[in-house]
């Protein structure tokens, strides 16, 4: 496994691999690797000839008042994970190489970033398609991978490589889950051991939807009433929002007729968590 700092380096490995007629599939995180990313890994071992994993903690998507400095980083640990699964590189650039001081380009999705993450996190998706587009420009892969946890990022990314006409497929993953529920996330180890309890909240009121709307309720509103009334039963807990969307557009339905998307934020302690279920 190579392990690459320099964006000169990692282009010339994927332009060798591509004359060779070899097909990149990528996966990129931010490190401190836990078995969701690992499962994204090997679904890109599977789809593709070389594996290439990033790990850059991206300072564009963190807010002023963010966890950019308190992050979780382990990288030693990370680079044995990845070996152990058969990762060809891992590109691990320092900021000042992806950004360096006269850089002034940036690229941002308009429209499908206004709401849900996009209305507390301002310039984060900007942040967000400025890196994946950088990362895709270096690494030139075939195939990227990424989680559906994060939907409004995978329908983001979508849209980006959609509109600027780029030639990388985007492959979701589904959301990979603790046995209790809780959606895996690196985010996850600032939790107490009872704030962690909490934490089961976000899954089982996606689940309380779910019945809900299986029983005939269509009306968004007095499901997220609901939802919220059970979050807030659990000590710890700020609910950010709960919105019902259509899953393609991220528009929100004032009717549940058809499928939809349930998506929330939640504060749990000092951390912020995210979880979403298609409901059909």
């Amino acid at each position: 496994m190579e392990v690459i700092k320099k964006i000169s380096k990692m282009k010339e490995i994927s332009k060798n691999w591509r004359r060779e007629g070899l097909k990149i599939a990528f996966v990129p995180t931010m490190g401190f690797l836990h078995e969701a990313h690992l499962s994204l890994v090997r679904k890109a071992k599977e789809l593709g000839d070389k594996t290439v994993v990033s790990i850059f903690v991206n300072p564009l998507q963190f807010g002023p008042k963010e966890d950019y400095k308190e992050y979780p980083r382990d990288t030693k640990r990370d680079l044995e994970l990845l070996k152990n699964e058969g990762v060809d590189a891992v590109f691990i650039p320092e900021p000042e190489e992806m950004y360096p001081p006269d850089f002034q380009t940036y690229v941002e999705v308009t429209r499908l970033t206004t709401g849900l993450c996009g209305a507390f996190r301002p310039g984060h998706f900007k942040g967000v398609t400025t890196v994946v587009l950088k990362l895709f420009n270096i690494i030139n892969p075939d195939i990227a991978v990424f989680g559906e946890k994060d939907y409004q990022q995978l329908q983001v990314i979508r849209q980006m490589v959609k509109d600027l006409n780029m030639d990388t497929e985007i492959v979701a993953h589904p959301t990979v889950r603790e046995e209790d529920g809780l959606a895996m996330s690196s985010r996850n180890i600032y939790l107490s051991s009872d704030e962690r309890k909490s934490a089961t909240s976000l899954y089982k009121a996606l689940l309380l939807a779910k019945k809900l709307i299986s029983e005939g309720e269509k009306d968004p509103q007095k499901i997220k009433k609901e939802m919220e009334k059970f979050i807030h039963s659990f000590p710890f807990t700020r609910v950010q929002y709960i919105e019902f969307i259509d899953p393609v557009n991220l528009e929100p339905v004032k009717e549940i007729n058809k499928p939809v998307l349930c998506a929330l934020a939640v504060f749990v302690g000092k951390a912020r968590l995210i979880d979403n279920m298609l409901i059909n």
